[in-house]
């Protein structure tokens, strides 16, 4: 399945866009936490979309020379978006952890590089957390009303923070067990 087809007319359902907005999206500090998306994979696929009357684009001059295109979405994109958001589908693979992978392999580690990998592990974790609560401070910690772009905002920076908090919990777990086992 082409996930990324459906990221993005998501994206343009909501309202037209360019394919330079649409980047600077993927690079939201909401949506980053789930998704993302190189350059050299939105271009084409926005080309794909367009050829399958998904999507459509008008060129609109930006400053004094520089032409954009401003995609929408079509009526035959609609129907397949809103196909696809009520699909069931598996759950996906287990994105890959490196630290984790890392962690697996501690008895191959010396316990006081473990100990120090575990600390700067928590280290980044807790920045992450504190800039994720950052961004919850724009919807004063309150759920925005469903049907809106700002729920759907606010549940992945939610479910983004409880995940940061399960990571920090583990990696404090983890960090008792590894002195304890001295």
């Amino acid at each position: 399945m082409r996930t990324l087809k459906y990221a993005l007319l998501g994206l343009i359902n909501r309202a037209p866009i360019t394919g330079y907005d649409i980047m600077k999206e993927f690079e939201s500090r909401v949506m980053a936490n789930f998704w993302y998306a190189k350059h050299s994979q939105v271009y084409p696929e926005l080309k794909r979309l367009t050829e399958e009357g998904l999507i459509e684009y008008k060129v609109v001059i930006q400053g004094e020379k520089l032409e954009k295109k401003l995609y929408s979405i079509t009526e035959k994109g609609k129907e397949e978006f809103k196909n696809w958001l009520v699909l069931d589908e598996p759950i996906g693979s287990t994105p890959k952890d490196v630290f984790r992978l890392r962690t697996y392999f501690t008895d191959f580690m010396d316990a006081k590089d473990f100990e120090r990998e575990l600390e700067y592990q928590r280290e980044e974790h807790q920045l992450k957390l504190n800039a994720l609560t950052e961004s919850m401070k724009a919807y004063n910690y309150e759920c925005p009303k469903y049907g809106t772009p700002e729920f759907g905002d606010y549940s992945v920076l939610l479910c983004a923070i409880m995940r940061e908090n399960f990571y920090i919990k583990w990696l404090n777990i983890c960090m008792d067990n590894a002195k304890n086992s001295k």
